[in-house]
C-alpha cells in the first residue's frame, strides 16, 4: 500500500462534536474514493494474502455498513461486498478507526460506511451519478438505526492523471463533489479528510 499523507484541510472535528453518548449511538465515518480506499494491501496476481497487520486488527467497538445495509464486526477486506469487481485487500478505513479509538475512546462505537469503488475517477463521484447516489443511499441508511455522520475519508485521484484536463479540472471538481455532499447530508461542516499520495521527486 502507498504510503499516506493525511491533509487535515477539511478536519475540522473539535471536542463538542465528537463526544458519543447513548442519544448518538456511533460514531459514522464514510469511506469513498478508488482503489486506495477500498482496499488493496495485500493483494498479488488478483489473490488477497489474507495478511491483516496490528493497525487493522478487528475491535469489536468497530462495526460496518454491509453491502445489504446491515450492521456487522468490521473485518478487512471492508469493501469485499462493494467493490465488487476487483480483488479487495487490506485499505486505510480499519487503521482509521483503531487510531481514532485509541486517541480518544469517547468516540464510543465506529461505524464505517464503505463506498469507494477501484478505477473511478471525480467525474463519476458527481452528484447525481450511480456512485454519488449509492454513498448518499448507505450514509442515509446508516444512521437510521442511531449514530452521527462525524466525516467522510476521500482517498481518491489517481484516475484523473491519465489525461492533462482531467488533472487541471480536478480541484474545481472535488471542491464542488464536497460541495454537494455537505448540502445533500445537510452538514455544511462536516469534516472531510483528504488523503493525498506523496509526491515523487526524481533523484
Amino acid at each position: 500500500m502507498l504510503p499516506l499523507l493525511i491533509s487535515y484541510t477539511y478536519l475540522l472535528i473539535s471536542t463538542n462534536i465528537y463526544i458519543v453518548d447513548a442519544a448518538t449511538g456511533k460514531s459514522i465515518f464514510i469511506l469513498a474514493g478508488q482503489s486506495n480506499m477500498s482496499g488493496r494491501g495485500g493483494v498479488v496476481n488478483l489473490t488477497w494474502d489474507g495478511y491483516v497487520p496490528r493497525e487493522s486488527s478487528p475491535n469489536p467497538s468497530i462495526l460496518r455498513l454491509s453491502a445489504n445495509l446491515s450492521w456487522e464486526l468490521a473485518v478487512e477486506p471492508l469493501h469485499c461486498d462493494i467493490d465488487v469487481a476487483k480483488v479487495c485487500g487490506v485499505g486505510p478505513g480499519m487503521a482509521f478507526a483503531n487510531s481514532l479509538l485509541r486517541k480518544d475512546p469517547r468516540f464510543g462505537v465506529v461505524g464505517l460506511v464503505p463506498c469507494a469503488i477501484g478505477g473511478t475517477n471525480i467525474s463519476e463521484w458527481a452528484r447525481g451519478g450511480g456512485l454519488y447516489n449509492q454513498m448518499m443511499r448507505r450514509t442515509k441508511a446508516a444512521v437510521c438505526g442511531g449514530g452521527v455522520i462525524r466525516g467522510l475519508l476521500w482517498y481518491q485521484g489517481e484516475s484523473d492523471t491519465l489525461t492533462l484536463k482531467d488533472a487541471e479540472a480536478y480541484k474545481k471538481r472535488l471542491h464542488r463533489f464536497f460541495e454537494d455532499v455537505r448540502v445533500d447530508l445537510r452538514l455544511p461542516l462536516l469534516p472531510i479528510v483528504q488523503v493525498k499520495c506523496p509526491n515523487h521527486i526524481p533523484a
